[in-house]
């Protein structure tokens, strides 16, 4: 292993309960107790899944320290951290680094976009400002830049850059990625439907929607992997698409939301301009969580 892997299997991008009055913490600990007892591998805090863009800043920090000290060292704790102000995703990265967040998950810039020479300078940025590994977030389909693999292998040299969370949905490219950078950078699938095929090519793992709903089934399809069982995990891969592509039928982190709900984690609540969950895709959903056994 890397010494500077953060952790290998699964990490849930975590949800963020809410209420009108703001963040539900009764919720927030049990939920992070239970993932941590159903055996995730590390957890993600203030990610898209959390709803970092409707966060307030008073919130966000809250979430990371509160996450942090509940956990207590028993995964992994990564601060979602990442803005299209810089200076603010380097603020709020120092202050994660300060209440003991593990790692710090750093999305490419939205709207504003970016150069590739631009995404260079920011992550070096960022990383100056960062005491632990960074990661990554390479999600086109919502910011609107890619980071292509050429980048990557520039940024591969700074030291506290440690992996990647790759979004793209374009495994050709993954693979090229794969192949530059070589054990420099880990690999972690953004899409719980190319979990299986980003493991083939050297990936550490998932960060996780799916996770949310079956922490130690997504856990245990990568560790499968791991022990050399390809069949197993491709079986536990297929076995949730369905689920998986329910919970991507309205952008995330809608129909998670829909599904933690009724699991009875928390209340179905998100801030404008998400919405609740459209009835037809969420009877789609909800069957599905039958099949399954999860409600």
């Amino acid at each position: 292993m890397k010494t500077n892997t953060i952790f290998e299997g699964a990490a849930t991008a975590l949800v963020t309960p809410l209420t009108k009055e703001g963040i539900d913490y009764t919720a927030f600990g049990k939920l992070i107790d239970w993932q941590i007892d159903s055996g995730i591998d590390a957890l993600v805090i203030c990610g898209t899944t959390g709803e970092s863009s409707t966060l307030t800043d008073e919130e966000h920090r809250e979430a990371i320290r509160f996450a942090v000290e509940r956990a207590n060292k028993r995964v992994p704790i990564i601060a979602g951290t990442g803005s299209n102000d810089t200076d603010y995703a380097m603020d709020l990265t120092r202050y994660s680094c300060e209440v003991g967040a593990d790692a710090m998950l750093v999305v490419t810039p939205y709207y504003n976009k970016a150069t590739q020479k631009g995404l260079v300078r920011m992550y070096e940025a960022i990383a100056q400002a960062s005491s632990k590994p960074i990661i990554l977030y390479n999600v086109p389909s919502r910011t609107g830049v890619n980071i292509e693999p050429s980048t990557y292998l520039t940024l591969a040299d700074i030291p506290n850059i440690a992996a990647i969370k790759e979004a793209n949905g374009n495994l050709s490219k993954i693979v090229e990625t794969a192949a530059l950078v070589g054990d420099k950078l880990d690999i972690y699938s953004g899409n719980d439907d190319q979990i299986v095929p980003i493991l083939s090519v050297g990936g550490k793992g998932v960060i996780s929607v799916l996770s949310n709903l079956v922490p130690r089934e997504t856990s245990e399809l990568c560790h499968t992997f791991f022990k050399g069982d390809i069949r197993g995990s491709m079986q536990l891969q297929a076995k949730y698409l369905t689920l998986i592509n329910a919970l991507f039928s309205e952008v995330n982190p809608i129909p998670v939301k829909a599904a933690m709900n009724a699991m009875g984690f928390c209340e179905d609540y998100l801030r404008l301009p998400l919405t609740p969950m459209e009835d037809a895709h969420r009877a789609v959903l909800l069957d599905c969580m039958k099949q399954h056994g999860l409600i």
